[in-house]
Formats: structure tokens, sequence, C-alpha cells
């Protein structure tokens, strides 16, 4: 019995030594690449992804496969999958915590229609291109629906908070470039969460489960609101105007889990409860501000490659091999781009925006950035995508992340005037 005991006692230990050194390596070169990505102009995301997918299969694995596997071992991956999900719900209830619903009522309203619009756009040709490419692609068993729907909603998300480090970056996020971009995103990923939330119940359930599960997502975003929501208020209004007391700050939490884990149980995704939970507390109030991305490092330092470590263990450049397959994906990119950014300015020059600034405006929606990993990851895990389109989406979300910052500086901002509108509130 106590042989049997400390055998498991130096496995756990063994275990432990494991992630903690794979989680030590992935920061360190997640680190490393963002900083030296960051001298070229480019968001540090790009840099964290690039680690994962360097640390795997496609480059690691490829050309020392019994070092990646010493680095990786199997046992390291299911701990390494729990940490990333812990860090991505974490990450969006930071996220929601940052969505200031009070302040984007008042300067959304013109970029309703645009941040639909760039939306509706990539969605169709998402649908359009699920059609193309499901019988190759699609994993097995997967409805023709769930994996339209999911096409479509993995080719309209706009990351916020890549975009928000962008704008704040370039010291755009209070000009009125920034505020469009920023009205846009914060309203087009609440439409795609809530999308989402539908493909994961249709693709889950039967189409009449799935009505089920949209029901009760909706019954459950109303509680959030009506009953939740004065009760969080409550707790976050603690304390002030001093800092939050660790009383409130450990009850916010707790009611973060159990937001994550009724979204989890009523079909749609623990993300989606986490992001909800913390868009309804206030921005401005001292647990918003204890909890928010920029106070919360240890989410975004340490929890968030260890997602993106997964994201590249389970991305294999390899396995797009032919040219057709670089064509699919060629053709997947070229989509979302043309979709995002024409999307944009088509809604862009509908409500007036002058052409340059509505180009602009479609230049910075179309990155994607960690929220089309997450996303991504959600559709893995499903099995509504196989492991090569898993493959060809991420290249996607770099590229179109990528290319945000030179073309930004490509196309020159020329002087506008404000809305007559915001003078007036001047």
């Amino acid at each position: 019995m106590r042989r049997a005991k400390r055998a498991r006692a130096a496995v756990n230990s063994t275990l432990t030594i494991d992630v903690l050194v794979a989680l030590a390596v992935v920061v360190v070169t997640g680190r490393l690449l963002g900083k030296a990505l960051g001298w070229i102009g480019q968001p540090p995301v790009i840099g964290e992804v690039l680690a994962g997918i360097l640390l795997g299969p496609s480059l690691l694995g490829h050309a020392s496969p019994s070092f990646e596997a010493r680095l990786f071992p199997e046992a390291v991956k299911p701990a390494l999958a729990v940490v990333a999900q812990i860090g991505v719900i974490l990450y969006m209830f930071a996220v929601g915590v940052e969505f200031d619903a009070a302040a984007l009522r008042k300067r959304a309203a013109p970029f309703i229609l645009v941040s639909q619009a760039s939306i509706a756009l990539p969605f169709l040709l998402g649908l359009a291109i699920a059609a193309l490419i499901r019988p190759e692609f699609a994993g097995p068993g997967v409805s023709s629906a769930a994996f339209a729907l999911f096409m479509g909603v993995a080719m309209s998300i706009t990351a916020f908070p890549v975009l928000a480090r962008i704008l704040t970056d370039r010291r755009l996020a209070r000009t009125e470039l920034g505020v469009a971009a920023l009205s846009c995103a914060a309203v087009g990923d609440v439409t795609a969460w809530c999308l989402l939330a539908i493909v994961v119940g249709v693709t889950r359930a039967a189409l009449s489960s799935a009505f089920a599960a949209a029901i009760l997502a909706a019954v459950f975003i109303a509680l959030m609101l009506v009953v939740a929501r004065p009760i969080a208020v409550r707790l976050a209004r603690a304390g002030e105007p001093g800092e939050a007391t660790h009383e409130a700050i450990g009850w916010t939490l707790a009611g973060l889990l159990v937001s994550a884990v009724v979204a989890e149980a009523i079909g749609i995704h623990a993300i989606f409860g986490a992001f909800i939970y913390g868009a309804i507390l206030p921005a401005d109030s001292a647990i918003g501000r204890a909890l928010s991305i920029e106070r919360t490092p240890v989410v975004t330092i340490l929890f968030l490659p260890a997602f993106f470590a997964l994201t590249g263990l389970r991305t294999e450049i390899g396995l797009v091999a032919t040219p057709h397959d670089w064509a699919i994906c060629g053709l997947i990119t070229a989509a979302a781009v043309a979709g995002k950014f024409g999307g944009t300015l088509a809604g862009g020059r509908f409500v007036g925006l002058p052409w340059r600034f509505a180009a602009r405006l479609g230049i910075l929606m179309n990155t994607r950035g960690l929220m089309e990993l997450v996303v991504l990851n959600v559709g893995l895990d499903l099995g509504v995508l196989s492991p090569r389109l898993f493959t060809m989406m991420v290249l996607m979300a770099i590229v179109t992340t990528a290319m945000t910052a030179p073309l930004l500086d490509a196309l020159q901002e020329e002087p506008i005037l404000v809305a007559a509108e915001e003078r007036r509130q001047q």
C-alpha cells in the first residue's frame, strides 16, 4: 500500500515538473517572439501564437520529434488543456469586464449597422465556402447545418482585445477612428458570441434540442441581466471608493464560475457565461478596475500562453501539404479578408463615412487574433473541424491579424470632420 502511494506521489511529482517546465518554455518563447515582432509593429499575440506553433509538430516536432515528445509528453497535454481552458474563461471574463455597455450605448448608434454589415458579409461567404469544402474538410458525422454555421461564425470574428491593443499602441484609441472601431467590434462581438452559442447548441444536439438550448440561452441571458446583475453590481461596488475588498473579489469570482458552469450545462459554452458575467459588472467599479485585463497579468502572461501552446500542438502545418490544400487555405483567407473589409466598407459608406475612413475601419475590423483561436479550438473540440481545416483557419487568423498594422500604415489617415452630434456633445 505504501509502495503504491509512493509510486503515485512520484508520478504526480514528475507530472507537475513536466507541466511547469512546459509552461516556462511556452511563456519565455512567447514573450521573446512577441517582443521581437513588436519591433516591427506587430501585436504581441502574433508572437505568442507563433511560439505555440513553433514548439508543436509543425517545427519542433518535425525537426526533433524526440525532443518535442520530451518537452510535451502525452501526460502533460491534458493538464495543459485544463490550464488553457481556465485561462480562456478568465480572459473572456476580463474582456466582459472591460465591455462598457453604458458608454457603448452613447456612441455606437451610428456604427450598429456598420458592425452588422461587417459580420453579415463574411458570414455569408463562410456559408458558401462551407458548402464547397464540407465533404473533404468537415469533421466526421458533422451535420451540414452545424458545419456551415460554424464556418460563418469563424469568418465573422473580430478580436476586440487585440484591436484595442493595436489602437492603444498607435495612440488611436481616443480618435474618431478608434472610437468607431471599438464600437463596431464591441457590438459585433456580442452578435458573434450569440451566434457561436447557437452553433454549439446545434452541434451538440439535434435541431429540436438545439432550439431548446437557444431558449435556455435566452432565459439565461435574461436572468443574468435582470436577477444576477443587481447582485453582482452590489458586490462590485463594495469597498469603493477605494480598492475592491478580498471578499467582494472572492464572491465575484465565485459568480463567474457559476455562470460558466451554467452556460456549459445548458449547451452553449463556458466562455460565453464568463463573458456575460463580466459584462454585467460596471467597468468603472472597484471590481472592474481590480479584475481588468491590465490588472490581471497572470492571465495574459501565464494562462493564455498555455492556450497558445495547446493551439500550436494542435496545428500541424504539414497537414496542408498539396497545392489543392494551399489553394483552399488561400481561398479561406481571401474570403475572410474580403468579407470583413468589404462588409465594413459598404456599411461605412452607407452611413456616410468617407471612403478612406471606412477603408481604415475595415482594415481594423479584419483583426482576428485570440478570439478567432478561441472559436477554432471550440470547433476542434466539438469535432466540427478536421485537424487539416483547423490548421488552415489558424493560418488565416495569423495572416489577417498580421496584415492590420502594415495596411493601416499604407493607408494614411486624412482629416475628417467630427460628426455633428459629437460636436454638440463637446
